[in-house]
């Protein structure tokens, strides 16, 4: 017996969201839930490609953490409330999280070029995704699509996460110094 993994109910190019309706598939919020699913993905490959099992077990967290993000961003207004997962405790973990890499790790003074490991790569490819994400998000809350404001610190906080693991991975695989934007 085949399962089906497709429904059909998005052939006419609408989607269903975490209660009644539907909305078209350009919507701004599905748009701003669809960067959200790359930054996931994106950490996914990097957890893939990490030396350190911490930076490992750190990333799983925040994919979990952004799974919930996503229920909220995918729920109808009424309903947000009851997906929201991401609060100040979160963003709290990850600042925690970015100060600990970063007390690990010599901060540059200039632009670095991605590249110097493949998880650091990754993980840079995974912050550029995660500050496209989070320009969305904010269009959203502009929009009046999305009342968390505790979403977008944690998404900010991301970005800057990503930027010293990408450091932390790329000194774990034997860079001593970070290639400069500036040669």
């Amino acid at each position: 017996m085949a399962s089906n993994f497709y429904t059909r109910r998005g052939d006419k190019g609408t989607t269903g969201l975490l209660g009644e309706g539907r909305i078209s598939k350009s919507d701004l919020r599905i748009d701003a839930l669809g960067t959200v699913d790359e930054v996931t993905a994106a950490l996914g490959m990097a957890r893939a490609t990490c030396q350190s099992q911490e930076a490992k077990e750190t990333l799983v967290v925040i994919q979990r953490d952004l799974y919930n993000l996503m229920a909220e961003v995918a729920a109808t207004p009424e309903n947000a409330a009851k997906f929201r997962g991401i609060n100040e405790q979160r963003v709290a973990w990850l600042e925690e999280r970015t100060d600990w890499l970063a007390g690990q790790v010599e901060l540059p003074r200039e632009f670095i070029v991605p590249g110097d490991s493949q998880a650091g790569a990754a993980i840079d490819l995974a912050r550029a995704i995660t500050r496209r994400s989070e320009r969305r998000l904010v269009e959203l809350t502009e929009d009046g699509g999305l009342n968390n404001e505790e979403v977008l610190r944690y998404m900010n906080r991301l970005s800057s996460f990503c930027f010293v693991l990408e450091l932390f991975e790329n000194q774990i695989a034997g860079t001593s110094k970070p290639t400069l934007a500036k040669g």
